[in-house]
């Protein structure tokens, strides 16, 4: 038995020893690597008795504590498979409209463009905008910028010399020219009588006072309107500052088009208006306020058509009594809208029906 025991605890310590030499390989292998690393591992320390783990944060642990490497970053691996690609994300949402630049010949009116839009008068050089979200247009920049001073004159530049040479001999007449051959015959010149006559148009001329005691504001001097030979301009006793067009929104079709807007077309598109707008025969009614003038004591007065109005403008400039203001045609151009002539700068274009304009009758005779 004495000999058993003998040989087991030999064993034993030679088992002891093997392992022990085993770890002290280890550590001895260790030591090569920088220990508190992550490609060394990090040091923790074991107290047998008590059972604490301490990191000293040093290569070596007290006495009487196991000595323990973790984490220590093994080689690196080799690189995975590239993964699958991704589900295209949402459209985002769409941006916002771009802003529009208006421009024409006179300011902006509230009715025109949209918050955010900008408009350049081309007449005045003035830039307004952008409009404001409850549809007002903001004060105008002038885009014109100061005169500059005037620079200074140059210095005065004497006359040169006269040059050594003189004046030389007058030349010998040259030899008359053979007669050309008589031209063709011109046009024959209007036959002018009086002060009023041009042609067979002896009575008035543009800017005399007419019948209705208006102003004559187109005279026929071509004869291309068999129905009348003078325009008249109804005197400012019979113009009105705040007439809309009609009551309601209605078509008249008949006062449309090319034919609703020519020269002569005002008297047929009155009768048409006033046979579609029956109900309304309100003073307020630009029409019916047109055929109510009796200047003169002439009772045949209605609303000039587009082109006339245009007339009206052109021929009658600093004179007649009219306002730089937006002036009613009989011309439609829609359920809802009529041409409106502007006698501040010439521009035509369309306006509500039910919005108020000033109103000059007309007569042909």
């Amino acid at each position: 038995m004495l000999r058993n025991l003998t040989s087991g605890s030999k064993y034993r310590s030679s088992l002891l020893l093997f392992i022990l030499t085993l770890i002290v390989g280890s550590v001895g292998a260790q030591a090569t690597v920088r220990i508190n690393t992550a490609s060394g591992g990090y040091l923790v320390c074991v107290n047998s008795k008590t059972k604490v783990v301490t990191h000293p944060g040093t290569s070596t642990c007290p006495k009487g504590n196991k000595k323990l490497v973790l984490g220590a970053q093994g080689v690196a691996g080799a690189n995975g498979l590239t993964g699958a690609a991704g589900i295209p994300g949402k459209d985002g949402a769409a941006g916002k409209d771009g802003k529009t630049l208006w421009n024409g010949v006179k300011d902006p009116e509230n009715t025109w463009g949209a918050p955010g839009d900008m408009f350049i008068n081309a007449t005045t050089k003035t830039l307004f905008g952008p409009k404001n979200l409850d549809g007002t247009w903001p004060a105008g920049v002038s885009m014109v910028g100061p005169a500059g001073a005037t620079g200074v004159a140059g210095p005065a530049v004497p006359p040169g010399p006269q040059g050594p040479g003189g004046s030389g001999p007058a030349g010998a007449t040259g030899a008359t020219g053979a007669t050309g051959a008589t031209g063709a015959s011109g046009v024959a010149a209007p036959i002018v009588t009086s002060a009023n006559c041009i042609g067979t148009k002896c009575t008035y001329k543009i800017g005399d006072t007419g019948p209705g005691g208006g102003i004559i504001f187109f005279v026929d001097y071509n004869d291309q309107y068999p129905g009348f030979n003078y325009l008249e301009a109804a005197p400012t006793s019979c113009e009105s500052a705040s007439k809309t067009w009609s009551s309601a929104n209605t078509a008249v079709t008949a006062a449309r088009s090319w034919a609703g807007r020519a020269v002569g077309a005002g008297q047929a598109n009155t009768v048409a208006i006033k046979a579609v707008f029956t109900g309304d025969t309100s003073i307020n009614n630009a029409t019916y306020f047109a055929t109510s003038c009796s200047a003169g004591g002439k009772s045949d007065w209605f609303l000039g058509s587009l082109g006339e109005m245009k007339l009206m403008y052109d021929n009658l400039q600093g004179v007649g009594g009219f306002v730089e203001g937006t002036y009613w045609s009989s011309t439609e151009t829609g359920p809802t809208l009529a041409c409106v002539q502007f006698f501040d700068d010439g521009y035509q274009t369309s306006g509500a029906k039910t919005s108020p304009a000033y109103v000059r009758p007309v007569r042909a005779f």
